[in-house]
């Protein structure tokens, strides 16, 4: 059996027309014969070049508003027919069917009528069915047809063309239906997901394409990214990101999009290590900086306003793997480009997936992406001490921040700047002193401080020790059998607590 095969004879049946002039061209320049339908086949008619319409060949017309055009047997059998069968050729024959050696179907675009916000009517209608049908059928016969299934396909398809001078490789036509059968069962996952809405009744997860990393967590993992990078960032500059760099940039995006105002911040395996709000940006920076130092070394810094030159050159002092803010300055941009490794982004947007998705033994856990952060007036007071309006923007900063951060979390911040934080203990009393220990380290003053914590206190000696250290206002989850020992203490020593259950 020839795994090198001419094309004699061509489908085309695309939603969009663009690229599709010259893939035509060449096919006609090659002798290939073109069939096609509606308004692609007067797209091929207006190059001048001949095409036979589908409906010549069923004897059929498009019918029902063009709901049904290819879908008849003389379409099917040309595609599906196996040319080492005797039997199948032998019907080609019997029913004058055409063998169809290379089909062409760009799908109607569903998940962008759905993301326009398209009535439902409007959104059913780009449900395609005869083009996604005649997808399957070319890729399950790949060893005779090749099959374009979309029209970023059109550069390969053009260089093959060129190269085999119109015959293709088994190789080559297998995997052209490998990517056929990707974009297929992608498009029907998103059909699946409009009509079963919230009700997350199954879980389709479909991502297109993947990048491969340099490596996954480890050098000796593989690493691999499913997504749109460029959906979301521009790089500017540096070495390719990381399976680590990807996590921190992640963190990072999360934790900026709760700040409206000049805020900067430097993210250390995923939890900030440096936060603050400023009215200049290069404040912002230099108190964020402040909130520890040994750990911004190598760290990623992200930033929700335009980064300057001066805001630059004090960032370049110290060294850090990359950098995301919304724009640059160029002169700023001069700056950061002294290192040629540095990884230098601009944020496009702070889309993020509605669910978050975690492996978990032989299967997945799935939740809703917490997007609530207590403002000002959702905080309820606990306590008989009511916090100061200071203190209160200070609880809210510190409770954005803790959000983000891996529990056991505490968080200390005084004048809207992350004095320090105890992440990852086993123990919310060691996540507390940790912090205490980090702030006097860097000899902060802690006196009339607040603290967050991201979940309830079980006893009263968090608040005990906090108040020791000099925090004056405390927001805490609440929900704890013993939620009045931590109250009581807060009366008695006049500290203030909010919180969004008690």
């Amino acid at each position: 059996m020839t795994t090198n095969k001419p094309i004699g004879s061509a489908l085309i049946s695309v939603f969009s027309k663009e690229g599709l002039d010259r893939i035509v061209k060449k096919l006609h320049e090659l002798g290939i014969s073109i069939y096609s339908t509606g308004g692609t086949q007067k797209f091929i008619r207006g190059l001048g070049i001949p095409v036979t319409p589908v409906e010549d060949l069923t004897s059929y017309p498009s019918i029902l508003g063009g709901r049904v055009k290819t879908l008849h047997p003389k379409v099917f059998g040309g595609i599906l027919a196996r040319r080492e069968e005797s039997g199948d050729l032998r019907q080609l024959t019997e029913y004058q069917i055409p063998e169809i050696d290379l089909v062409i179907v760009d799908l109607y675009p569903f998940e962008d009528t759905v993301r326009s916000g398209a009535s439902d009517q409007d959104i059913i209608e780009k449900i395609d069915i005869g083009g996604i049908a005649l997808i399957r059928a070319a890729a399950k016969n790949y060893k005779d047809v090749m099959v374009v299934s979309s029209r970023e396909q059109y550069d390969p398809l053009f260089a093959l063309l060129e190269s085999g001078k119109g015959s293709t490789s088994m190789d080559e036509r297998k995997a052209f239906a490998a990517q056929a059968f990707n974009i297929s069962s992608h498009y029907d996952s998103e059909i699946f997901k409009f009509f079963d809405g919230e009700q997350l009744s199954a879980l389709k997860v479909s991502e297109k394409s993947s990048k491969k990393l340099r490596y996954g967590e480890n050098p000796h993992q593989q690493g691999l990214f499913f997504g749109n990078l460029d959906e979301l960032f521009e790089q500017l500059h540096g070495k390719e990101i990381s399976y680590n760099n990807l996590l921190d940039i992640d963190a990072a995006v999360g934790l900026i999009s709760e700040f409206e105002k000049t805020t900067f911040a430097i993210m250390k395996h995923n939890n900030a290590c440096g936060l603050a709000t400023r009215d200049r940006l290069v404040d912002a920076w230099k108190d964020a900086l402040a909130g520890d130092p040994i750990s911004a070394f190598g760290g990623v810094l992200i930033t929700n306003r335009e980064i300057d030159v001066e805001t630059a050159s004090e960032m370049n002092k110290i060294f850090f793997e990359v950098v995301i803010a919304p724009s640059y300055n160029e002169d700023a941009l001069k700056v950061l480009q002294q290192k040629k490794n540095r990884i230098i982004l601009i944020q496009r947007s702070s889309k993020a997936q509605d669910m978050t998705i975690r492996s978990v033994l032989n299967g997945v856990l799935v939740q809703d992406r917490d997007l609530s952060t207590e403002t000002e007036t959702e905080m309820k007071p606990a306590t008989k001490t009511q916090a100061t309006p200071s203190q209160l923007t200070d609880l809210v900063f510190a409770n954005k921040i803790v959000k983000h951060t891996k529990s056991n979390a505490i968080v200390l911040v005084k004048n809207q700047q992350l004095v320090a934080s105890g992440v990852g203990q086993t123990s919310r009393v060691d996540a507390l002193k940790q912090s205490i220990q980090k702030a006097l380290h860097f000899e902060f003053d802690l006196e009339g401080a607040v603290m967050a914590s991201d979940a309830f206190f079980p006893f009263a000696d968090s608040v005990e020790i906090a108040e020791k250290a000099g925090v004056r206002a405390v927001v805490q989850p609440g929900g704890s059998v013993r939620d009045q020992d931590s109250i009581d203490f807060c009366d008695a020593h006049s500290m203030a607590m909010g919180s969004k259950i008690i």
